[in-house]
């Protein structure tokens, strides 16, 4: 996410005008690799987190996590309260 977020503040910054971006152009032969070059990171890390299974045991780990919250819940809920 954080090579996409690089790469969309490279645009916006060229389209506004401002810092060294703004004198980059978007010729093949030119600066054009340094405005690609965030978002091409970012495939080549999706494509490895998927590839290597980070993405499912991500997936896996939230979703383990909200099935012992809802376990966690329904037992204070079940719980008989206890007299003293």
């Amino acid at each position: 996410m954080g090579f996409v977020i690089l790469g969309v503040l490279l645009l916006a910054l060229h389209f506004a005008g401002l810092g060294p971006p703004a004198q980059w152009n978007f010729e093949v032969a030119g600066d054009l690799w340094k405005f690609v070059a965030p978002f091409v990171a970012a495939l080549a890390w999706w494509a490895w987190s998927d590839a290597s299974g980070r993405t499912r045991r991500l997936v896996m780990e939230h979703e383990r996590e909200k099935v012992d919250a809802r376990r966690r819940k329904q037992i204070v809920t079940i719980k008989p309260p206890q007299s003293k």
